[in-house]
């Protein structure tokens, strides 16, 4: 068996597992068998490079005015006075403009033209995006990203009915419990931290690592709006899940939990590939 992306093949490295499926309350119903996209090699090369793109793609560019720190009317008083030749402001004498004056211009400032977005072939960051999923079946990488669970394999599956079912927090709290997913959880809430330095007063106080990732068919549905205010839980739709939620700081295998139905759709979206 294979994967071909464009005209390049890529050999499925292992069998994709057989997981179980849960209801509401926590029990088996039946076994389903993990798409072919579960069993293609982790490429942490192409990972990392996708995960840099796609974080790099949301900074904003920033840069200083032109003008900042010039604005003045300091010019130097020339030789002779036993002073420095600085610029200096006339009738005051105090030095202006340059950057080792208080408040003279930055020596080499932040330049909005600064390229900062770092760039990926469309064919890479799908075989990432490929890779990064498969990572979240090995229960190694998953264990070594530094989740904590008692779930016997992964991804964890659901019904599709439980994302209509489960509304309230405390329903989905039981939920995980019984899956054996709620100490991620709480591992995720007893690791939040106040930031060191200036991002604590920029609206970015707190850190907290990243715990479950729900793959649900609606970010809006029931279950995800249960599961939202859970510390490090993140949720997406299968169509547009990507490697920032699949490898969050570009480190796969994360606890991932999917909706059968949604894992229909994965396997569409990922379906180029070849016997």
């Amino acid at each position: 068996m294979s994967w071909r992306v464009g005209s390049y093949m890529f050999p499925l490295i292992r069998e994709p597992p057989t997981v179980a499926v849960f209801d509401a309350n926590g029990n088996i119903i039946r076994e389903e068998k993990l798409p072919r996209v579960f069993g293609l090699p982790v490429r942490m090369d192409l990972i990392r490079r996708a995960f840099l793109a796609e974080f790099t793609a949301r900074l904003q560019p920033k840069g200083r005015d032109p003008l900042a720190g010039k604005r003045t009317t300091a010019r130097s008083f020339g030789v002779g006075l036993g002073i420095a030749r600085v610029p200096r402001i006339p009738g005051v004498g105090r030095a202006a403009f340059i950057n080792s004056a208080v408040g003279g211009h930055l020596a080499h400032p932040p330049r909005v033209e600064k390229r900062i977005h770092e760039s990926i072939n469309k064919k890479e960051k799908y075989l990432a995006t490929a890779s990064a999923l498969a990572a979240t079946s090995i229960k190694d990488l998953v264990i070594k990203r530094g989740h904590v669970f008692k779930a016997e394999s992964v991804p964890v599956l659901i019904e599709d009915d439980v994302e209509l079912k489960l509304s309230r927090a405390r329903e989905a709290r039981e939920l995980l419990s019984k899956l054996g997913l709620w100490d991620d959880i709480e591992r995720a809430a007893r690791r939040t931290r106040i930031r060191a330095g200036k991002g604590k007063r920029r609206g970015r106080r707190y850190i907290t690592p990243r715990s479950i990732l729900f793959i649900l068919n609606s970010h809006t549905s029931p279950l995800a709006k249960a599961v939202s205010n859970f510390p490090g839980v993140d949720v997406a739709e299968p169509s547009y899940v990507n490697v920032l939620q699949l490898a969050p700081g570009g480190v796969p295998g994360r606890l991932t939990v999917i909706v059968a139905s949604a894992l229909r759709i994965l396997e569409e979206r990922f379906s180029r590939v070849m016997m």
